[in-house]
């Protein structure tokens, strides 16, 4: 039977065995959801963007690829979003997954995407593919009456609809860009006027910041809030906490390097919700290339890449880093110098100290005097998203 498993581009003709092994996984979808779910998977047919298994004319397993950018340093960054990933219960153990996941990650170099992205069901086998850990989406709890309180009463702010995505998109590139920001997705406009016109969506802007939340189980909660001042983040969070009344507490998904963790005098929830997502270096050189780096950051070393699964990145290559940019080239240089796997590569992409990576086992080699300089190179506030896919 083995032999018979072979990897496949889902087409039409296959989208009734992905709903039922997508059923045998996660549950069954409603009528609505459903219709969107059927809407969507044309789309990812069409463009070569759902990978999957068969087993002889069956269908068994399939994974989807998102069409994302993501920010990376204060600058955009394509990056292949995995979700959907699906196989039929008779066949889970039996390396399906590992195979799956395989024909994913060469249909998404082949598409030219740097990065690779995924919230996983399961770590170990991402992490055998060279996923690793780079960032959280995070979601932390404040009294609303601390929010209500914090004022902003001379900023001025308006309801905000669908005609405003432009602006509101103008705004998170010029922010997210000054501050360096790691992680938060992209999305086209024609999908930000889609969430800003839902009956659920509350929506608000102000000249240098928005905000849109609503109810979500009794409970206020913040989808998105970016302010580029302290009076207008005061505003934007005051608006919210106007609804104390009824809401005593508010949700909010956001950085752990908010601005209003510093604002309100009461700490948020000691205990916040986490949801941890990888990350995976598919074209090395491209990935860095697009980066953002720390603007006072000069670097030029070598590295040695080891990559089990995608050769083209392995081998010796040099990484210069100046002006907040950087590019990483082939070399000739011989000597000892850092060297990093797959999993290395893409934590200290992410951020994750060096000193941290070679704890993990998962760098080694090099110039100890060389560390700081690469350190301060990719460092900078925590990465972490807004949103689930």
């Amino acid at each position: 039977m083995a032999d018979d498993l072979r990897l496949v581009d889902v087409e039409s003709k296959h989208v009734d065995d992905v709903y039922r092994v997508r059923s045998r996984s996660f549950g069954l979808l409603g009528a609505g959801d459903r219709e969107e779910w059927l809407s969507n998977m044309q789309g990812f047919i069409d463009d070569r963007r759902i990978v999957g298994v068969v087993d002889g004319d069956e269908l068994i397993a399939s994974a989807r690829i998102w069409d994302f950018e993501q920010w990376w340093g204060g600058r955009k960054v394509r990056m292949a979003g995995i979700a959907g990933v699906v196989v039929a219960p008779e066949y889970r153990g039996r390396g399906v997954g590992s195979k799956l996941m395989r024909g994913v990650l060469a249909r998404s170099v082949e598409q030219g995407y740097p990065l690779s992205g995924l919230y996983p069901a399961t770590t170990v086998i991402y992490r055998h593919l060279g996923y690793e850990f780079a960032g959280g989406r995070f979601r932390y709890t404040f009294p609303a009456a601390e929010l209500r309180s914090l004022g902003g009463k001379e900023v001025s702010v308006r309801r905000a609809g669908p005609d405003d995505a432009k602006r509101f998109l103008e705004i998170v590139g010029q922010l997210h860009a000054e501050a360096r920001i790691s992680g938060p997705l992209v999305w086209p406009e024609a999908k930000v006027a889609e969430w800003l016109g839902e009956e659920n969506s509350f929506c608000y802007l102000a000249d240098d910041g928005f905000v849109v939340y609503g109810w979500e189980g009794g409970k206020l909660r913040v989808e998105e809030l970016v302010a580029g001042s302290e009076a207008t983040a005061r505003a934007l969070w005051s608006v919210v906490g106007s609804g104390s009344s009824i809401s005593t507490d508010v949700e909010a998904y956001m950085s752990p390097d908010d601005p209003a963790h510093l604002l309100v005098d009461k700490e948020a929830d000691k205990q916040p919700t986490i949801e941890h997502w990888m990350l995976r270096v598919l074209d090395a050189p491209a990935a860095i290339a697009a980066r953002g780096f720390a603007p006072g950051a000069s670097l030029e070393v070598d590295l040695e890449l080891d990559d089990s699964e995608l050769a083209g990145n392995s081998g010796r290559w040099h990484l210069s880093v100046s002006d907040g940019v950087g590019s990483l080239t082939p070399s000739n240089g011989t000597g000892e110098t850092l060297r990093l796997g797959s999993r290395g590569l893409t934590a200290l992409y992410a951020g994750t100290p060096l000193a941290t990576v070679r704890r993990a086992g998962l760098a080694w080699g090099g110039a100890a005097a060389d560390d700081g300089a690469i350190e301060t190179a990719f460092a900078g506030a925590t990465s972490y998203m807004l949103d689930y896919f």
